[in-house]
């Protein structure tokens, strides 16, 4: 029986763990508030991110660091971007050389990194995996069929992976094209915060279908430039999880979009997700400044980083984007 840390309880990193318990798996889930992990331990369930969803026994939830990655094979990283650099740092003095999969689909702030390539910086650990695609938490953790993909550049580690997380209800494929999973599942977020500023104001499917082209076509253009592959864009990771993430309910990103339309402050919609991060916002400034340094033309990223870091009207934003589809 495989021990499993997971490092996040978020939404994502507490149904994961809900998954591989469900599983059989031994299984650690560690949360960076010491009242939330023992609110998860008391209750069996994480009443904050995801509600009814019961957590099975063999599933224990604590605070300490050690205590969830000691003898573990495998390491699951679910913490948001912005915290994910600080908290694998954290990790250095207990990691002992464990598969390590990233699930946090975003980019680092100022430095435009991929989130495995910051793990392997502070680890130096080149047993690392990607999960991404078209796998919302709400419905994984109901056990509506998902398909997504693992990808790897060590074929032996994405193999042990999937292995580890397929079900019946969550099939997995494999790929090699790391660069390509990990930058489709960043960009995408950008463009569901468009399609949410479009459906807020109702603009219709039509708009909406073209601002996800728009995206569709940034996310290729960004990904050739680092090399990724034209099979990855057109396929979960990238189509996929695109329209996913820009047309459903439970879409984080969809929802800031959304609420901007509505004329509302970031800090306000912060205070509306209750704790739920958007990735597709700290994305947007990291893409757009590394666009224009490579001078990479990504028009929708622009109009979205003028609306959230300069204050653009965003009536103008939406207006100058369909002009160019």
């Amino acid at each position: 029986m495989k021990k499993i840390s997971i490092i996040g309880a978020g939404s994502w990193g507490t149904t994961l763990a809900v998954l591989l318990g469900e599983k059989g798996f031994d299984v650690k889930l560690w949360a960076r508030r010491e009242e939330l992990a023992n609110e998860i331990e008391s209750n069996k369930e994480n009443k904050q991110y995801l509600p009814g969803v019961k957590i099975p026994s063999n599933v224990i939830s604590d605070h300490s660091l050690k205590n969830v990655i000691n003898g573990s094979e495998i390491m699951i990283v679910a913490v948001p971007s912005e915290f994910l650099r600080s908290t694998v740092r954290q990790l250095i003095p207990y990691f002992s050389n464990q598969i390590t999969v990233s699930v946090t689909k975003g980019m680092e702030h100022n430095t435009c990194k991929r989130m495995s390539q910051v793990i392997a910086e502070e680890l130096g650990n080149t047993k690392i995996a990607v999960l991404s695609g078209p796998n919302h938490a709400e419905e994984v953790s109901s056990k509506l069929p998902t398909a997504s993909v693992v990808a790897s550049n060590d074929k032996k580690t994405s193999k042990i992976v999937a292995e580890a997380l397929a079900t019946p209800h969550f099939k997995l494929y494999q790929l090699n094209d790391v660069v390509g999973v990990e930058i489709c599942g960043a960009l995408k977020n950008i463009a569901a915060i468009a399609t949410g500023v479009s459906d807020g104001f109702g603009f219709g499917d039509n708009a909406r279908a073209s601002i996800i082209t728009l995206g569709l076509m940034e996310m290729n253009n960004f990904g050739r430039h680092f090399g990724s592959k034209r099979g990855t864009v057109y396929g979960l990771a990238g189509v996929g999880d695109l329209i996913a993430t820009c047309t459903s309910s439970h879409s984080r990103n969809r929802f800031v979009g959304q609420q901007l339309a509505k004329n509302k402050s970031m800090a306000e919609i912060k205070k509306e997700m209750h704790g739920m991060v958007a990735e597709g916002v700290p994305t947007t400034k990291a893409v757009y400044e590394y666009s224009k340094k490579h001078k990479i033309e990504m028009p929708l990223t622009l109009q979205a980083y003028e609306v959230l870091f300069e204050n653009k009207d965003i009536k103008l934003a939406i207006k100058d984007l369909l002009s160019l589809v």
